[in-house]
């Protein structure tokens, strides 16, 4: 009688229902679990909508800027890579010692990945610093004088920000593996707003370019680290961090975080090095083809908020069920999270048009480009809806599993045998130009997504054993 008065009661009930029904298990509940995912998803939202306003602002400055920037990053999130792969090892580890209950260990594994992570950013920065020159020119020697001399600036200050991000990276990290992603939140929101008001002030008030972009994502990581670290050691509870066991990590714990790690950094080099090998073939299709790939990235990170938002919960929710001992919660997670997933590319990819519709105002491309950002975003937005989350959301629930060195192997075969391969083919043999290189990323997602889900339905996946 009562919900017949008030609908709305019945829907709620209903809703409630269904969440109970898909998001709950044994050791997490459909709250929990919900808790986990909405700060992640925010802090996407901020991270990629972000990236998304700085590659705006820095193309206001002309094509030049804006492709030395995304020349860069492709070096930077192949280096970023390989120290964020180090601290899902460090999230795994924490996840499952959580979800055993052992709050001693779930301190000593979030002081073990702080130090590995800084230790590993603190190597690479040193290494790059030094050999920034070749690598710019080895790299990207076909790019034209002015690209070249904004490169420069940008990949230096990028290098003296790694270990600012890496410290950042790792204790939220750390917090996301306990389940603490509001507090992740707070700290990436902090580093991400700061990068955009830094941007705001050097590159529109103080017409900087992009030294001020370098200025500034180093003003904004260190800020963030700084937090991050104050957080964890003065005002944190539930982790119970003692600044002490950073300096004191024991080698079999380092041992277990590694063995989750090293296979995704590994993976993470070679898939980001086939990344860069593409970059290297599209700088050679000229300015233009670079300022495309900049602006279609920059595009897809805002469609891919809501999967790498259930990309990064998976690791936590999947990583405490195996810790509980619940094989069955971690299925049923599983798969209910790869078709909520699929969903939502449905819902961002409608979202997405108005961008479209004002890409030469957002990011002030020439016309003559955007025919092919269109079709390369039209194609892109159909074939991540049935492929992107078996290709990505799936492998991550595998690696929460313990099944690190499987899911590595093949993401760095597929990148290099078919991704690289059939985009070179498309690109050049067949003309297709910067839009080929898409069209064969798109393809590699279903043979990616085709070999990840034949491991799910056997059993190897969950045969691994992290923690003792």
């Amino acid at each position: 009688m009562q919900t017949k008065k008030y609908p709305f009661l019945k829907s709620r009930i209903y809703l409630r229902s269904l969440l109970r029904r898909h998001l709950s298990g044994d050791f997490l509940d459909y709250r929990q679990v919900i808790a986990i995912i909405l700060p992640i998803m925010v802090d996407q939202a901020f991270v990629f909508g972000s990236n998304l306003i700085n590659t705006a602002m820095i193309s206001s400055t002309g094509v030049a800027a804006v492709s030395a920037v995304n020349m860069v990053d492709s070096i930077n999130i192949f280096l970023v890579s390989v120290f964020v792969a180090v601290s899902t090892g460090g999230t795994v580890v924490v996840a499952q010692y959580k979800g055993r209950g052992d709050n001693a260990m779930v301190s000593k594994s979030a002081a073990g990945s702080v130090t590995s992570v800084f230790l590993f950013a603190l190597v690479i920065s040193t290494l790059f610093l030094v050999l920034h020159g070749p690598v710019l020119s080895v790299l990207f020697g076909t790019a034209s004088p002015d690209v070249m001399a904004n490169a420069r600036i940008y990949f230096i200050g990028s290098c003296l920000s790694y270990c600012g991000i890496a410290a950042e990276e790792s204790v939220c990290g750390a917090l996301r593996g306990i389940g603490e992603s509001r507090s992740a939140l707070s700290l990436s929101l902090i580093m991400n707003l700061s990068y955009v008001g830094f941007n705001l002030l050097f590159i529109n008030a103080l017409h900087l370019g992009v030294l001020g972009m370098a200025i500034s994502v180093n003003l904004s990581r260190y800020l963030g680290a700084a937090c991050a670290l104050f957080y964890l050691i003065r005002i944190n509870l539930s982790l119970r961090f003692r600044w002490q066991d950073m300096f004191h990590v024991q080698f079999a714990l380092a041992k277990r975080i590694l063995f989750i790690g090293i296979p995704f950094a590994a993976e993470q080099m070679f898939f980001n090095g086939g990344k860069i090998l593409t970059q290297i073939f599209i700088v050679g299709l000229g300015t233009y083809s670079i300022a495309v790939n900049a602006i279609c990235n920059s595009v897809l990170g805002v469609i891919q908020i809501p999967g790498n938002a259930l990309l990064l919960s998976i690791v936590t929710v999947v990583g405490q069920c195996i810790g509980y001992g619940s094989l069955k919660d971690a299925k049923k997670f599983i798969r209910n999270f790869l078709w909520i997933s699929s969903a939502s590319y449905i819902f961002t990819d409608i979202l997405t048009i108005p961008i479209l519709a004002s890409m030469s105002v957002l990011f002030h491309a020439p016309a003559a480009i955007l025919p092919t950002i269109s079709l390369i975003l039209f194609v892109n937005a159909i074939a991540q809806i049935p492929a992107w989350s078996l290709s990505f959301v799936l492998p991550s629930a595998l690696r929460a599993a313990g099944d690190s060195k499987f899911t590595s192997i093949v993401s760095m075969l597929s990148m290099w045998l078919f991704r690289l391969g059939v985009g070179l083919l498309l690109g050049f043999v067949l003309k297709l130009g910067i839009a080929g290189f898409w069209f064969a990323m798109d393809a590699e997602w279903f043979v990616r997504g085709i070999i990840f889900l034949r491991r799910f339905r056997g059993n190897k996946w969950y045969a691994h054993h992290v923690i003792d």
